[in-house]
């Protein structure tokens, strides 16, 4: 009896216990749905620039399905609310409220604080302020941002991507990278072994990281050669040029996508996927997740945009009286691309897929030149225009001291 009578009290703690954890379990991410505030707290000097050493600050993310009459509903009138979405409008539109977003509420310490300031952060650097003392009194700032200079070093083992993650470096910045590299060096083609070193600005507020900027300069070592890439501005324009003042831009980019790789290569006879016979395969396939952005290899006009037989989603570019390229196996076009539309290099066309006669998500890229079809790893883009003669002087001093810190081991 007393047995059973044990056993039903276990029983029966083990269920409270399962339903108090259900019940945490649930309230927790109602919790959450509401927004997150921190209790008001003292600072000790200023906060977003106001002078709050004598006041008390709450700070919050603004929760799912939250607006600013949620948020302000305590802390405020409703008509002043509704004075700030119907006239402030032109400062900010409150309707941009998102999800995640970070705010502060300043209070006096009285007995029945007063609020003073609403301040809600429009992105890492701007935010606006609601000044709730007098009359109301609105307006946008900036947190300060510091600006440093600094150098990473990586050596590759597979591919660029894999550098950077390998290694913990900015992903933002070997986008960066790839971007500058796009005309010049075959990231399809690394071998385990090649190296960089990269000297770039940084941007933070409050000692956080927000953005890798600009690359200033850089040197990519890739089969025993060395590519060099300086930033310089002509004619308020700034593009990436090498050592002897070349533009590393070019006609065509080297690939249409980013960080993928190559799974079959231009050949006069290749035995088909799918159809199993031998056939010619004059183009190049990347492997790439199904939605992978592609780009124009450069600029032109859309010839062709849809079913295409065998090729599934097809688009042709005539960049020229010369050249064509063409795009095979997309899952869909890029909004607006349709045949006669004029498309820039690098611009976004469609996105990768597996459509026609396809055994897996990849990109079918081609290139004719005169009708003909060329191998697209081979050819050969003439530059874009290389530094002026008047300022040549001024840059390859430039080139001198990035070089110098460029070279060091």
């Amino acid at each position: 009896m007393t047995l059973k009578f044990s056993r039903s009290l276990t029983i029966a703690l083990i269920f409270v216990i399962l339903f108090i954890i259900i019940v945490i379990g649930f309230l927790i991410p109602l919790q959450k749905e509401k927004g997150q505030l921190t209790k008001a707290a003292p600072v000790k000097d200023f906060v977003y620039k106001i002078k709050a050493d004598s006041l008390n600050v709450k700070f919050g993310r603004v929760g799912n399905n939250q607006n600013l009459s949620t948020i302000l509903s305590s802390y405020i009138s409703n008509q002043m609310i509704d004075r700030i979405a119907r006239a402030t409008r032109d400062i900010f539109d409150v309707r941009k409220i998102r999800s995640g977003g970070k705010y502060a509420l300043v209070l006096t310490r009285d007995s029945v604080p007063k609020t003073q300031y609403f301040i809600y952060e429009i992105n890492d650097v701007d935010f606006v302020v609601y000044d709730f003392r007098d009359s109301l009194k609105v307006y946008r700032d900036k947190k300060k941002v510091t600006k440093v200079v600094r150098t990473v070093n990586g050596t590759i083992s597979s591919s660029l991507w894999n550098a950077f993650a390998e290694q913990k470096l900015d992903m933002n910045l070997g986008m960066t990278m790839a971007d500058v590299y796009a005309w010049t060096v075959d990231f399809y083609g690394l071998q385990k072994g090649d190296h960089f070193r990269v000297i770039y600005e940084e941007y933070s507020v409050q000692d956080a990281v927000i953005t890798t900027d600009r690359i200033l300069a850089s040197v990519f070592t890739s089969g025993g050669k060395d590519f060099y890439a300086f930033y310089y501005e002509q004619a308020g324009h700034g593009e990436y040029f090498d050592e002897n003042g070349q533009s590393l831009r070019r006609s065509f980019l080297k690939a249409p996508l980013r960080f993928s790789r190559i799974s079959s290569r231009f050949s006069k006879s290749r035995m088909h996927p799918i159809l199993r016979i031998a056939r010619p395969h004059f183009g190049v396939d990347y492997a790439a997740p199904r939605g992978t952005p592609v780009v124009s290899l450069g600029d032109g006009r859309v010839a062709e945009a849809g079913w295409h037989g065998g090729y599934g989603r097809f688009i042709s570019i005539r960049h020229n009286t010369i050249y064509t390229s063409t795009y095979a196996h997309l899952s869909q076009y890029e909004k607006g691309i349709k045949p006669g539309v004029r498309v820039r290099q690098g611009q976004t066309i469609g996105y990768v897929g597996s459509s026609g006669l396809s055994t897996g998500a990849h990109l079918d890229f081609r290139v004719y030149k005169n009708g003909v079809p060329t191998d697209p790893l081979k050819m050969e883009s003439p530059p874009a225009e290389p530094v002026k003669t008047v300022m040549m002087k001024s840059y390859l001093q430039l080139v001198a001291k990035m070089k110098a810190e460029l070279d060091k081991s």
